[in-house]
């Protein structure tokens, strides 16, 4: 289930907004991370499977010490049952051979391979250094 969890952190900067989020953001299982509230002094996160305590504890080891777990609550998901697809009289749904006379295959042609042979030394005692 997706969890929304609220902290109260004093964000006394855009800086420190950003800051925030960024750490929210990293934390596991974060899939929204948002600045709400009156003074914009609460970060809302919002994921699955986000272990509230340890991101508070993140929050307040690389932010702000007083940072606060206000609420978490469980997100219920909207379902819709039984989508409807309506087609009208005037779309019309192309044949499987419009299609492929739309998109043509590329192949690619065969890769270059390269074949290297050893070759002897004639003189492999002879150092041509010295």
């Amino acid at each position: 289930m997706k969890q929304k969890i609220v902290i109260k952190v004093q964000l006394s900067s855009e800086k420190c907004r950003a800051k925030a989020m960024k750490i929210a953001a990293k934390a596991d299982g974060v899939s929204s991370v948002a600045v709400e509230g009156s003074d914009r002094d609460q970060l809302v996160v919002g994921g699955e499977g986000v272990d509230p305590a340890n991101l508070t504890r993140s929050l307040r080891k690389k932010l702000c010490p007083a940072a606060t777990l206000l609420s978490v609550e469980q997100v219920k998901e909207k379902v819709e049952k039984n989508p409807e697809v309506i087609i009208s009289s005037s779309q019309s749904v192309p044949n499987f051979s419009e299609l492929q006379a739309c998109y043509q295959v590329y192949q690619a042609p065969f890769p270059n391979y390269y074949i290297y042979e050893a070759v002897d030394d004639p003189c492999p005692n002879i150092c041509s250094i010295m």
